[in-house]
C-alpha cells in the first residue's frame, strides 16, 4: 500500500492526498521508471487545475512521453499508453492471486467518491467514464480519440491489480465474451428480414383495399354527376 513521503501514513485508495497531515503526494513515478521533464507547460490542459500539464519522458525503450499536472498529480496518457506503462513496470505474471485481488478491490476501491465527468485535456469535450479491464476497481476518464485520464494514485492501484494477476482475468473474460459471440444464432437478422417482408406485405394489401375503396367512391361520384 502506497505511503505519505511527509509521516509516512497509509493513503487512501485512488489518492495521493494524506488524510493524517494533509500533504498531497507526488506519483512515484521513480519507483516505476526514472524521468526527465521534456516541457514545463505542454498545450494540454489539466481537466481538474485548468492548469498547462507538464510532458514527462519515462526512462523505457523506447521512451513514453506522458502529460502529468504539477498541482492534482493526474497523468494523462495518450491510447494504448497505460498498458505499455503496465507492461513495462510489472515482471510478467502468470497466475491469479483471487485473494489478493480481492482486497485491492474491496480495500482499496473508494464506494462513495463523488462521480465528475472531466473534459479531455486535448479537445475538451467530456470524456466517458469507464471501468479500466475487469475489477480493477479504477473507473478511467476516457476520450477515445485522444486518451486516458488518471486522478492521482489511480496508476498505483492498477499496478497492484496487474502483480495480483487482474489483467490475466480480463483477458480470460474477453475470451470468454467472444465464445459467448461465436455461439449466438446467425438466423436473427434473417428472421428480422423475414418479419419485415410480412409488414410490409400486410401494409401493400392493406393498401389494395384502400384502393379498391377509393375505387368505389370515384365510381359513385361520376354517377352522381351523371
Amino acid at each position: 500500500m502506497a505511503r505519505c513521503h511527509s509521516c509516512s501514513a497509509a493513503l487512501p485508495a485512488n489518492t495521493q492526498y494524506c488524510d493524517y497531515c494533509g500533504v498531497r503526494n507526488d506519483v512515484d513515478l521513480r519507483g516505476k521508471h526514472d524521468y526527465r521533464v521534456i516541457s514545463h507547460e505542454s498545450e494540454r490542459i489539466c481537466p481538474e487545475c485548468n492548469s498547462r500539464l507538464q510532458t514527462v519522458a519515462l526512462d523505457m525503450q523506447p521512451p513514453l512521453h506522458i502529460e502529468r499536472c504539477t498541482r492534482c498529480f493526474g497523468l494523462f496518457f495518450d491510447p494504448g499508453e497505460v498498458e505499455t506503462l503496465l507492461e513495462a513496470a510489472v515482471s510478467p505474471v502468470y497466475t491469479v492471486n483471487r485473494e489478493l485481488l480481492g482486497n485491492i478491490n474491496i480495500d482499496r476501491y473508494q464506494r462513495n467518491k463523488p462521480v465528475k465527468y472531466l473534459e479531455c485535456p486535448v479537445c475538451l469535450n467530456m470524456m466517458n467514464r469507464v471501468v479500466f479491464g475487469h475489477k480493477s476497481g479504477v473507473v478511467i476518464d476516457q476520450c477515445r480519440a485522444h486518451g486516458i485520464w488518471l486522478d492521482g494514485g489511480e496508476i498505483s492501484h492498477l499496478l497492484e491489480w496487474k502483480k495480483a494477476g487482474g489483467q490475466i482475468l480480463h483477458q480470460q473474460k474477453q475470451a470468454e465474451l467472444l465464445k459467448r459471440k461465436k455461439r449466438q444464432p446467425r438466423q436473427a437478422p434473417l428472421a428480422a428480414a423475414d418479419s419485415w417482408g410480412k409488414g410490409n406485405a400486410a401494409r401493400y394489401e392493406a393498401m389494395g383495399e384502400a384502393e379498391g375503396l377509393l375505387d368505389i367512391v370515384f365510381g359513385l361520384l361520376f354517377k352522381v354527376f351523371d
